[in-house]
């Protein structure tokens, strides 16, 4: 039976300008970082935004109960109820995991020896809902699930015509509150823009700038995350997610 798959990452991946952008990685400012206009084949990013879950689908968490520093966002928690995703979706996820991407992000960024997360902690896809926020943070870099070592973030974003109005930009920080750290560069989560940034307690970022688009207009992004086997060395590894205090809304009452 012939069978035409919507959603597949052929080898080598972006190979017309993987050596450009990991020049970019190597050499930018506050972190190691590049920034991916025209990132997947239009049909495939336009794929992603018409498979992507809508706010009332069962398949996220409720965020009412997480925390200020999150108000708005919108994530899965992990892969346990990927079953309740368009099959096709749940596939495409998983194309992000396959050797071809592993062996586009090595290129760029220079990590060897990258492994990906089966269960999506923490990523899968992301959706901010109107005035939602992420604080400044640094995220957990020690998998204890799996006693790995993250080195990337990969977030690829999925707004159709985004203005600088809706706000919602990706901040890259210079360091921590308590050192005098600010905004280094703003990021605007353009239609198939993507992301790679270095992991680790250093990578200070966020989207303290509320989401102000219209309902039913949510920020929506892919969130991937990398890993090794073996500490980087001189890197400090732990659990936790830092947050800055730089922005934060009280949840709904009675939560």
């Amino acid at each position: 039976m012939n069978m035409r798959y919507p959603f597949i990452i052929e080898e080598p991946f972006r190979a017309d300008r993987v050596d450009e952008w990991a020049q970019q990685f190597k050499t930018a400012q506050p972190f190691c970082h590049v920034v991916m206009d025209n990132f997947l084949p239009v049909d495939h990013a336009r794929f992603l935004a018409h498979k992507f879950p809508p706010p009332e689908h069962p398949v996220w968490l409720d965020w009412r109960t997480r925390a200020p520093n999150q108000y708005g966002k919108q994530g899965p928690g992990n892969s346990s109820r990927f079953d309740l995703l368009d099959p096709e979706f749940r596939f495409a996820l998983h194309e992000f995991n396959s050797s071809s991407f592993l062996q586009f992000l090595e290129k760029v960024t220079g990590v060897s020896q990258l492994l990906p997360d089966p269960y999506y902690t923490g990523g899968g896809m992301h959706q901010i809902l109107t005035g939602g926020i992420l604080d400044i943070h640094t995220d957990f870099n020690y998998y204890s699930r799996l006693q790995l070592y993250r080195q990337l973030n990969v977030l690829i974003y999925l707004n159709e015509d985004w203005r600088p109005e809706y706000g919602g930009e990706l901040e890259l920080w210079t360091s921590s509150i308590k050192t005098g750290g600010s905004c280094a560069k703003a990021i605007p989560p353009l239609f198939n823009r993507a992301v790679i940034f270095k992991t680790d307690k250093s990578s200070f970022h966020g989207h303290p700038r509320e989401w102000s688009a219209p309902e039913p207009l949510t920020r929506r992004s892919i969130a991937l995350y990398y890993y090794t086997a073996q500490k980087l060395e001189g890197t400090l590894y732990d659990e936790s997610t830092d947050f800055q205090g730089v922005s934060s809304k009280p949840l709904p009452e009675g939560r």
